[in-house]
């Protein structure tokens, strides 16, 4: 389980705005989830030792089998470290019977002014090998055009 993916993308918004998009739920529910899904956050806690519990729902679950249930993902996701405005670093555990998908991989969340905007790069590692490598990363990039579609059209 040391497999690295990653995904960067420019957004047009400080990164103290890019920030507070990362550590908001309200907002998370809305970018975070990737294509195809939908995300509700069932537990929220903004800080350093805390974290989230995310239910990804698929919105055609016939194309894509979820990893907890055949409609969903459910994953716990930790706060490990918080440095406003640089840096979010997850731990994400994916609810799941199938060892494909156990332990707990770190998504972090690096942003770096430039220009008008803010360069988010996510890098993950220790990625279960049940999730495919291509799909996470297309999963990512999503995301990251969420986070740009949302925080742009909000600033």
């Amino acid at each position: 389980m040391d497999r690295t993916d990653r995904a960067s993308r420019v957004i047009e918004a400080s990164p103290a705005t890019v920030y507070g998009a990362l550590l908001d739920r309200e907002s998370l529910e809305v970018w975070l989830p990737p294509d195809g899904m939908r995300g509700r956050v069932e537990r929220w806690d903004p800080r350093p030792g805390g974290g989230f519990r995310m239910v990804l729902t698929y919105l055609d679950p016939s194309d894509s089998p979820g990893k907890t249930s055949d409609a969903a993902d459910v994953v716990d996701v930790g706060f490990a470290d918080l440095v406003p405005p640089e840096r979010v670093v997850q731990r994400a555990v994916f609810e799941s019977d199938d060892p494909a998908f156990a332990g707990t991989m770190t998504m972090t969340w690096h942003l770096a002014a430039t220009g008008d905007g803010t360069e988010v790069t996510v890098t993950a590692t220790n990625v279960p090998p049940g999730i495919d490598q291509a799909d996470h990363e297309a999963g990512i990039a999503s995301s990251l055009a969420n986070l740009a579609s949302y925080v742009e059209a909000s600033g």
